[in-house]
């Protein structure tokens, strides 16, 4: 029980943490002076997929510190952070893409809440699974790759992204780095 309760504290401190960070992501590409190294880590526009990395990041250092305190716990850290990092921008993407077919317009504070709630639902569903008794180790060596392939995808395609209504900054009708 005691197991359970902190990694459910560690999970609800990291939603804060999470958003926070991703939060002040957002910035860090301006702030550097558009470095394009930084675009792998931040937004570097105002496309949809450029927000997606706002979690990505953020999660990943808090996963690693939390490693530390919470490993003890849980035998499915590595799966339950990848199933997280998964969540999140899948959530994002269908519930953007809902609200603004069915509304027709983009509100800051709907894309706020909903960074936000991507965020809890990733830390909720992490939780979950860190809370099961240990899974199949083929499992873990899938969450492995899912997790680096993520990491690669945001870069790489912050460089080299399709041109498909995902990678558009409606701001400027650019794709990517500029």
């Amino acid at each position: 029980m005691q197991a359970k309760r902190n990694i459910r504290k560690w999970e609800l401190v990291g939603i804060a943490v999470i958003a926070s960070l991703g939060a002040m992501f957002h910035f860090i590409f301006e702030w550097s002076g558009e470095l394009p190294p930084i675009g792998v880590f931040a937004p570097v526009s105002e496309s949809v997929f450029e927000h997606l990395k706002m979690p990505y990041w953020p999660a990943l250092l808090y996963a690693v510190i939390e490693y530390r305190h919470i490993k003890e716990y849980t035998k499915n850290f590595i799966i339950a952070k990848t199933a997280s990092l998964y969540v999140m921008p899948l959530t994002t993407m269908a519930i953007f893409y809902a609200y603004t077919t069915i509304t027709g317009t983009e509100s800051l504070i709907a894309d706020i809440v909903l960074f936000v709630g991507s965020v809890a639902l990733g830390q909720f569903v992490g939780y979950k699974i860190m809370i099961k008794d240990p899974l199949p180790s083929a499992l873990y060596k899938a969450a492995i790759v899912g997790l680096i392939s993520l990491g690669i995808i945001y870069a790489v395609l912050t460089f080299y992204p399709p041109h498909l209504p995902l990678f558009l900054d409606p701001a400027t009708g650019t794709y990517g780095i500029h």
